[in-house]
């Protein structure tokens, strides 16, 4: 809690200069690739860098917040309670999403007149190689080699299923798993230090990479594909505040522009690094500061990024159309139906990766309609701009999903929410733990033998 008493010190937040000095780096780094593109290219591999540390704090931030969240409460069944609304609640907005995007896809044409080139036809045949995989791979990928490389495989779904087991196991053993769920407590704490630790040094990480896309793209290659950009952009900002802030708003009364305020800076982090995943860290650290229950924070958000394909549902449908349009090979409705949800499915797993929707993209059409594979290279050269709109949309659909299943399951401190959105109870960036938890606490042995009873 940040909440101060009369003749305390109030410690200045400076983390603030460390967020203003990330939006003057993302200036720098365009002018810079606009400037000086070869330099800029070769400062690529501090961005790569800089999002790969934080993506190696996302398994260990998972892991202690879901086996913490779990270990905690007292019935398995509101753990499963909470997975499958959020489950129906991704398949339903994924859905909304991919109808919305058909809808703007066709009626703007945006791909009619466009010329392909070989070289172009080139860029999709590689694309294609990267994009194929089986439901089948997916499901038997979910389970680790072991259970200890479920924290170093870099595979999130992995993480999750390791954390469900362990939390259940030691919510079976009730006060035999308290030290066990003490010490995890205190290695979440080293956790998310370390990673407090690695956001300063935001401002070089979208210096380089900001610099590096522009550098590599240019102004030029972007005019042609602007109608695209612009619309898919328009189109996710339709989708967050008109589809989402409604929902938001009907079911738990909160306005969806002060739940942005509050994630101002992980939104501007995504922006960027365009990835969703440099994000996840700090969501979980933040749903559970403003009053939602670890046992929901820890299935919706982990759960979210594999599932929750808002962003890329929009992306892929408007893709699809724009090539189909521009190779002069229109989809029927129902060709757009079937491609669509099988790359739904297929993109699984994928939403807060850099590039893994282009992947998909060719994937999807070399299996339904080979011959519009050529056409993904069109894509290529504004598919890092659209990454981020995709990765934006995404987050804020799980930030505003974690919310919609907190009051569904009555697992949400209403009290709490309000005073963190109005400022009263900031964040705590330096140590990006929160004392205030709002999760049942273990059984006792008496409750447990009455419980039997």
């Amino acid at each position: 809690m940040s909440t101060t008493t009369p003749g305390t010190t109030v410690t200045r937040d400076r983390t603030h200069y460390l967020y203003i000095a990330v939006i003057i780096a993302v200036v720098l780094g365009a002018v810079t690739g606009l400037v000086f593109p070869d330099f800029a290219v070769g400062l690529k591999w501090i961005g790569t860098t800089f999002v790969a540390l934080i993506k190696m704090m996302i398994q260990p931030v998972i892991f202690c917040t879901l086996v913490i969240g779990v270990g905690s409460v007292r019935s398995a069944a509101s753990v499963g309670k909470v997975g499958g609304l959020a489950l129906a609640y991704f398949l339903s907005m994924s859905t909304v999403a991919l109808a919305i995007g058909m809808v703007v896809g066709n009626l703007l044409d945006p791909g009619k007149g466009l010329n392909l080139s070989d070289e172009v036809a080139g860029v999709g045949q590689e694309q294609a190689a990267e994009g194929h995989g089986s439901t089948t791979e997916f499901i038997t990928g979910i389970v680790p080699d072991s259970l200890l490389s479920s924290l170093t495989s870099g595979e999130v779904l992995q993480t999750l299923l390791v954390a469900l087991l362990v939390g259940f196991a030691l919510q079976a053993m009730g006060r035999a798993g308290e030290p066990i769920l003490i010490g995890i407590g205190h290695l979440q704490r080293l956790v998310f230090r370390v990673l407090a630790m690695i956001m300063w040094a935001a401002p070089v990480g979208a210096f380089a990479a900001i610099a590096a896309v522009v550098g590599e793209t240019g102004v030029d290659a972007l005019k042609s594909l602007a109608t695209i950009m612009i619309a898919f952009y328009l189109t996710c900002a339709v989708f967050v505040f008109g589809v989402l802030g409604l929902i938001l708003k009907l079911v738990t009364g909160v306005n969806i522009l002060r739940l942005f305020k509050y994630l101002g800076r992980e939104f501007l982090l995504i922006v960027s690094t365009s990835s969703s995943e440099s994000a996840l860290p700090r969501l979980i650290a933040k749903m559970n500061h403003a009053g939602v229950e670890k046992t929901t924070v820890g299935v919706v958000v982990p759960t979210g990024y594999s599932f929750n394909l808002d962003g890329t549902a929009i992306y892929l449908t408007m893709a699809s159309i724009f090539i189909a349009d521009a190779l002069d090979k229109p989809l029927s409705i129902g060709e757009q139906v079937s491609l669509l949800l099988f790359m739904i499915i297929a993109s699984k797993g994928a939403a807060g990766v850099t590039g893994a929707g282009l992947a998909t993209l060719a994937g999807g059409l070399s299996s339904h309609r080979p011959e519009l594979l050529d056409g993904v290279g069109l894509i290529v050269g504004i598919d890092r701009f659209m990454s981020e709109a995709r990765a934006v949309t995404n987050f804020a659909g799980n930030s505003v999903a974690t919310l919609l299943v907190a009051q569904w399951t009555g697992t949400i401190d209403h009290a709490q929410l309000e005073r963190v959105l109005s400022g009263e109870d900031r964040f705590d960036e330096a140590t990006m733990v929160d004392d205030h938890d709002t999760s049942p606490p273990p059984a006792s042995p008496a409750e447990e033998m009455a419980s039997t009873r």
